[in-house]
């Protein structure tokens, strides 16, 4: 059912990659009525200093995109606070929309919620069907956790609580501090720095054989405006493009978006992370969405905004090894 464009609509996260994209969606569809709190004036991980604000602000719908996120090294070396973070707003988001009598929440989960050996495509089924990959598994603890809490919120109190799966995501407002990054922005910085150099080598971890799908936010974006106005499963739902690539053949689309001269290096010693990961989006389909953005077009444009924030954001400069997320 459409949302009316004057409802009061939450996007707990609305500074991320994801909660950014989702705010420029509603806007751009005509949304007036946008809720945000800043990390400084809300702190999701606080029950009562939550519960509070949705008494005062009294969302009817809530985004929960907020969250601690990731790849590799930083799952690696950050376990303890990627499962505590996100298990904390989680929790904290859910019970505070409960309270309001939310009239809808969509929850965003993390394809890496399914088992290290899934079978492929991975379909919604999979969830819980064997061990995690242990590159993430805390962060995958939590995801699952938060899909679980809305089912039982439904289940126990007919909350109208759902959850969507995106893939591996990339897009404008994209982290690319390399300590903490995904791998496609990752590629991005790695390739460009190396041009700014005049560096021939690049080194990315692992062997470059592992699969992997991308979506541009502004799909996902699109994507979850549309499961709020036509989806109310209880079960989660996947959404991607269905298509993936080895980690090689992204080095390579990068490099000859960024830097052609570029020579590829990569580092057996470091892992892989999962073999590979692409998502069965045969469910969102039926329901009638697609992607609209190539990887190819996709990436040129993330490449274009990250040149354009370069001068003015001191973060996109750090230096570190690309990781498989």
């Amino acid at each position: 059912m459409p949302i009316e464009r004057n409802a009061r609509v939450f996007v707990a996260g609305h500074r991320g990659l994801v909660g950014s994209a989702i705010t420029r969606k509603l806007r751009a569809e005509g949304f007036n009525n946008i809720l945000t709190a800043s990390r400084q004036e809300l702190d999701l991980r606080n029950q009562s200093e939550v519960l509070s604000w949705f008494q005062a602000n009294q969302p009817d719908y809530v985004f929960l995109v907020a969250g601690t996120v990731g790849g590799i090294l930083a799952n690696s070396t950050r376990p303890a606070e990627f499962i505590y973070d996100n298990l904390m707003i989680h929790g904290t988001v859910v019970e505070a929309a409960r309270q309001a009598n939310c009239t809808k929440l969509l929850y965003l989960g993390s394809s890496c919620i399914y088992p290290r050996e899934a079978d492929q495509p991975i379909s919604e089924d999979a969830l819980l069907a064997g061990p995690l990959e242990p590159t993430n598994e805390w962060y995958a603890i939590a995801k699952i956790a938060g899909i679980k809490l809305c089912q039982a919120y439904r289940r126990q109190y007919g909350c109208d609580f759902i959850s969507a799966m995106p893939t591996n995501l990339y897009g404008p407002g994209d982290n690319f501090d390399l300590e903490s990054s995904h791998v496609l922005p990752a590629l991005i910085r790695k390739f460009h720095d190396s041009l700014e150099a005049e560096d021939p080598e690049v080194t990315i971890w692992g062997t470059g054989t592992p699969m992997r799908e991308f979506l541009h936010v502004d799909d996902l974006a699109d994507a979850c405006l549309f499961l709020m106005e036509h989806y109310g499963g209880e079960e989660h739902i996947n959404v991607g493009t269905g298509e993936d690539l080895p980690i090689r053949e992204l080095a390579e689309l990068v490099r000859s978006i960024v830097n052609p001269a570029a020579h590829l290096v990569f580092d057996e010693s470091k892992p892989d992370g999962t073999p590979r990961k692409v998502l069965d989006v045969s469910r969102l389909s039926a329901l009638g969405w697609s992607p609209t953005h190539s990887l190819d077009d996709g990436i040129r444009s993330t490449y274009a905004w990250f040149l354009d924030q370069l001068d003015s954001d001191s973060e996109l400069r750090g230096i570190s090894d690309a990781l498989p997320s």
